[in-house]
């Protein structure tokens, strides 16, 4: 056994070697590694943006799947249940400002936040999949008929507290790590982290659940709950720095009143939250319209519909790298977000013509474009979010941010999908007009109102964007600052 483990031991010692003479050009983000945050240390802190992908495609893609196919709950009882999470967006807002105040004899703000938001996690998806078994057979449990939604719900709603916990305090405490030069290629890679932790659940889930059984869900299920406390627990251990001062109970601390007002008098705050809102509503409004789209009226096989996935997938990847070469060579974040908007104008136009045209093949394009111009905005939004910390309101400023993304996108995805039906069936009745009796008509209603959003993201942002000497003079004081020993 002593001379497998010698020669297991070696071979990691030459692969690492192996790695490390690689050019940094080889390695996606490795120029995001500093000396505060070397490159291991950064990919073992977003682990957690991976746990957090893999429970979002959990609840709002397989088990949607599951529990209207498979278990045959009602459609209604299914989209209140997956909007649940939703509930807790708005309260990263106090989430943030908690963690920037909190008292603590160890000396550690971010760490009880982040061990909270992965036993929530963990808890929710441990009694989901009985949950989901009683909901789905109400009628043959011996208890009354409001235990399976009670349950459910409550898995759901733990979960959601759970992720989005865990994803305000991770970008605080990375925000915390990173120095201010680097933050703009760490967004990018705890971005690609996300995406990478949903493609990867997404594909894993599909091949599990394919053969499908209530022992198989409740494995399917509880496993992800422990890989996500085995990913939480590794991404923040020993990560966050003890500092007993900061968290001492005799420190003056803000109410959460005096961080808002204080957070709102920063220039321009509330237009910022505006165009993030918007521009975020804009690109989240067809999540779940694209694939009907593309199998409806383009005609596109299950096979076909599903790579569209892979395609957004890719835009979004492409997108951040190219915000993480613009943002580390100093351009400013909401000139950079506006590019991204313009992409998006561009996106949707293509998605709207594949359909008189009949074109498989510009509706691609269009899908790629959306994750391309999405992954840009996204990027810049968020790292305008973390320039904008002072001090210690690192948690207060991005949990405003994350409510604000999150609460706009749950909302546009529900509003796009209800848009989509209900013009539909006025189209189908013929209340429009003989020129629009067309299946398409629904969602290009959809695909146009999230054209105009976008213009209106295009107006918000216009007075945020900073002029060529503003941001040129800032780059060089960062440059100034990185460089001093």
């Amino acid at each position: 056994m002593m001379p497998v483990i010698r020669k297991l031991g070696s071979l990691n010692a030459r692969m690492a070697r192996g790695w490390t003479r690689l050019s940094p050009r080889f390695l996606p983000f490795a120029d995001a590694a500093t000396v505060e945050l070397p490159l291991a240390r950064l990919l073992r802190l977003s682990l957690f943006q991976v746990s957090v992908g893999m429970a979002v495609v959990l609840l709002i893609g397989t088990l949607n799947r599951v529990m209207i196919v498979e278990l045959g709950v009602s459609a209604w009882i299914v989209g209140l249940m997956v909007a649940l999470p939703l509930v807790f967006a708005p309260f990263r807002i106090l989430v943030g400002y908690r963690s920037d105040n909190y008292v603590s004899v160890i000396g550690w703000r971010r760490v009880p936040y982040l061990a909270f938001g992965t036993m929530m996690q963990f808890g929710g998806l441990s009694i989901m999949p009985f949950a989901l078994i009683i909901l789905a057979n109400s009628g043959e449990v011996n208890a009354p008929e409001f235990v399976g939604p009670a349950a459910a719900a409550l898995a759901f709603l733990m979960v959601g507290a759970g992720l989005h916990t865990v994803q305000t305090c991770g970008l605080a405490l990375a925000t915390d790590l990173a120095p201010a030069h680097a933050r703009p290629k760490v967004v990018a890679l705890l971005c690609m982290m996300l995406l990478a932790g949903m493609v990867v659940s997404a594909i894993v889930f599909g091949l599990l659940l394919s053969n499908f059984s209530y022992t198989r869900l409740i494995q399917v299920i509880q496993g992800s709950a422990v890989v996500t406390l085995a990913l939480n627990l590794t991404a923040i251990w020993q990560q966050e720095p003890r500092n007993r001062t900061r968290t001492a109970a005799s420190r003056a601390r803000p109410t959460f009143a005096d961080a808002w007002r204080a957070f709102s008098a920063t220039g321009q705050s509330k237009r910022r939250l505006f165009a993030l809102g918007l521009g975020t509503a804009a690109f989240s409004m067809q999540d779940v319209l694209l694939e009907p789209y593309g199998g409806q009226i383009l005609h596109l096989s299950v096979g076909q519909t599903t790579a569209l996935t892979a395609v957004l997938a890719v835009g979004g990847i492409a997108g951040l790298m190219l915000a993480a070469r613009r943002l580390g060579a100093g351009a400013d974040p909401y000139r950079v977000a506006a590019f991204g908007v313009v992409t998006g104008l561009a996106a949707f136009a293509a998605v709207i013509f594949a359909a008189p045209l009949a074109s498989a093949a510009i509706f691609a394009c269009g899908v790629g474009l959306i994750g391309f111009g999405g992954g840009i905005f996204a990027h810049a939004t968020l790292t305008a979010a973390m320039d904008a910390c002072r001090g210690d309101e690192t948690g207060f400023a991005l949990g405003t941010w994350g409510a604000v993304q999150a609460t706009a996108a749950g909302s546009a995805i529900a509003l796009g999908g209800a848009l989509r039906d209900y013009i539909s069936h006025l189209a189908e009745r013929g209340a429009l007009g003989p020129g629009l009796a067309d299946p398409a008509i629904g969602y290009s209603f959809v695909y146009h109102t999230e054209l105009y959003l976008l213009f209106l993201t295009l107006v918000a942002i216009g007075p945020l964007v900073r002029s060529a000497r503003e941001v040129q003079s800032q780059f060089s004081t960062s440059e100034l600052e990185a460089a001093k020993p």
